[in-house]
């Protein structure tokens, strides 16, 4: 730091502030003059020697042959408050440097490269000035690492996790991308701020097996001056301490863009699918009863989605998933008469042609927010729509949750009217907990993820038990919590309607007080420990309540001190555990005890189990 002009520099470090990471930018890559970078962490290297620059259409590429005409440096130490999170506050504090480079040789083309760097990693991107049309048709980025260290790779958004190493990544892996230099040195990969560019991913470099490359969908094309999204590396000494920080890539967007945000309110929310005024109607008579806030419509309400024919702008119900009826305005108004606000799913197909329809009428109508499904990704075509149906959105006051393969890159700190998103393998597949203890290391680094969390449904079983399905309604954070994924109150016609076909009763029993009590947005979060796709303890904060959420693949005891309670103050814990022995539905068990910050729990947890807490204090 402290550089203002340099003339003849051919390589510049940063530190993070707390000077754990170090971030050098060099014209020099093994002696040649290409543009490069290194990440040394403690002293450590964590990336080697790697390429930086872009290809263009019909120009050169923007990588060699550069000076360094100029250097702008800026620090940054503050907390800012989301609309709603994981924290109440979040910690911005980096040092910054904006590299200007010239090209040496014709046509002298001027850019940029903007580097940040904070005590949870380092971030770059690229800025191009330009008065013409510029098109990008290959990003150069590359992450070269020393060793063939371990990582958890994903193909696609919603595919299984596999443990494999660097040399094993495939084409097009998913990002974050997570690797494991050693006990005390974890790392993810990823992508930051992406809105209106082609979307990146990870690739094995032709000619070593060692180096990962940036890959991207397709072109993105400029007509003026632009930015492409940030690449970041996170550094930490824990899979916990990851995710953690993953405010790391919400500090690299801007700023909230929504002066008035108090419509935007998080929730717990139950689907509809069997499509009728009846069922709608049972669906809020137990949201009310049980604390939910929402109900979603759907696939299906306006005809079949996947029927160019069918129009969003009415009611008109897809034969081949209920018989109806559905007078969705009665079943609105008698939302709006209980406080449960209503929901209403739509497909791409529909959106792309009436979205602009589409906003306002649900609006007049009374809706409070969409699910955009099956949504087109990966382009720059189809990711710039799709932030614009965001922001959209906002201006008509609804809020949105996108189905299928978008994964998030902290947009929801901008308009956070986006409140969630799917891009993950959640209980729809029937994950078990191996699989959800790899994205809760891996996934969940990038926000929030709609993981459509069952209780009373057979599969239950199949994935874990009940009680790590409280759990991972905890671990797993999404502000809108989807829950009693397959199934139906009483009172909704069980054999009408898509899942309704076939889905479980929800019984009354005392296990609902749990998700009665549960939050989905919080004020303190702390990973107690991990081990990605073995175990995980994540303890939350709603107000003066914890929710502690332990999670297990394989059979495990441990000890859990609490001691992040607050001192001199008395809690009563209600632990909720499996109990094969037990007569009830569910075989769960409740149990009471008192508890303060010196207390150290003995867990013991059977092979894909888990426990839930929730700690009062004792007033």
């Amino acid at each position: 730091m402290g550089f203002t002009l340099i003339a003849q520099a051919k390589e510049i470090k940063i530190l993070s502030p707390d000077k754990k990471i170090e971030l050098t930018i060099s014209t020099n890559l093994r002696n040649e003059k290409r543009l490069s970078y290194t990440i040394a962490y403690k002293g450590i290297p964590v990336i080697a020697s790697s390429p930086l620059g872009l290809e263009f259409e019909h120009e050169k590429p923007l990588a060699e042959d550069l000076s360094i005409h100029s250097v702008k440096e800026k620090h940054r130490k503050g907390t800012w408050k989301p609309v709603y999170g994981e924290k109440e506050f979040y910690l911005d504090h980096y040092n910054e440097v904006s590299i200007q480079f010239k090209e040496e040789k014709l046509p002298y083309r001027v850019f940029s490269i903007t580097s940040r760097v904070y005590n949870e990693g380092a971030a770059f991107r690229y800025n191009m000035l330009t008065d013409k049309l510029v098109t990008v048709t290959k990003e150069l980025t590359g992450f070269k690492f020393k060793a063939d260290y371990p990582s958890w790779v994903a193909g696609a958004a919603q595919s299984k996790y596999r443990k494999a190493s660097i040399s094993q990544t495939g084409n097009g892996t998913e990002r974050p991308y997570v690797i494991e230099m050693n006990s005390d040195c974890f790392v993810a990969l990823g992508e930051a701020a992406l809105v209106d560019h082609a979307r990146m991913k990870f690739s094995p470099a032709p000619k070593d097996s060692l180096m990962l490359l940036t890959t991207l969908d397709g072109k993105s094309v400029y007509k003026d001056n632009f930015s492409t999204p940030w690449r970041y590396v996170m550094i930490a000494e824990s899979a916990g301490k990851l995710l953690e920080n993953n405010h790391f890539i919400l500090n690299l967007n801007e700023a909230n863009a929504i002066k008035d945000h108090s419509w935007i309110k998080p929730g717990k929310v139950i689907r509809e699918v069997t499509l009728t005024t009846t069922g709608g109607k049972a669906c809020i008579d137990f949201a009310a009863r049980h604390n939910l806030q929402y109900v979603e419509f759907d696939a299906g309400w306006y005809g079949h989605e996947y029927d160019d024919a069918a129009s969003a702008l009415a009611v008109n119900v897809d034969p081949s998933r209920s018989p109806g009826p559905l007078a969705l305005q009665e079943v609105i108004a008698y939302g709006k008469s209980k406080g449960v606000g209503i929901l209403l799913y739509v497909n791409q197909r529909a959106l792309s042609k009436q979205l602009d329809t589409i906003l306002p009428l649900f609006k007049s109508w009374g809706v409070v927010g969409m699910k955009y499904g099956f949504v087109n990704v990966g382009s720059q075509i189809s990711t710039s729509w799709l932030h614009e149906a965001v922001r959209k959105a906002a201006d008509h006051q609804l809020m949105v949750d996108i189905h299928d393969e978008y994964r998030p890159t902290g947009y929801s700190r901008t308009y956070p009217n986006l409140l969630t998103q799917e891009g993950i393998r959640g209980e729809e597949e029937r994950p078990d907990n191996q699989q959800v203890l790899t994205t809760m290391f891996t996934r969940m680094i990038a926000g929030a993820g709609d993981f459509t969390n069952c209780y009373f449904v057979p599969s239950v079983y199949e994935m874990g038990s009940h009680a790590s399905q409280m759990a991972k309604a905890i671990c797993i954070y999404s502000p809108w919590q989807f829950i009693y994924w397959y199934d139906r109150p009483l009172g909704s016609p069980i054999k009408k309607g898509g899942a309704g076909a076939w889905a479980s009763v929800i019984e009354e029993i005392p296990d609902l007080s749990f998700y009665d009590a549960l939050p989905t947005v919080w004020h303190d979060t702390k990973v107690i420990n991990g081990k990605i796709g073995a175990f995980g303890t994540i303890a939350r904060r709603s107000g003066e309540n914890w929710f502690v959420g332990t999670l297990t693949d394989e059979a495990i005891n441990f000890k859990l001190p609490l001691d992040f309670l607050e001192k001199k103050q008395q809690y009563e814990a209600t632990v909720y555990t499996d109990d094969a022995s037990l007569a009830s539905p569910t075989k769960l068990a409740i149990k009471r005890m008192k508890v303060d910050a010196s207390s150290i729990l003995d867990i013991h947890l059977l092979e894909k189990n888990g426990q839930a807490f929730i700690i009062r204090p004792i007033k």
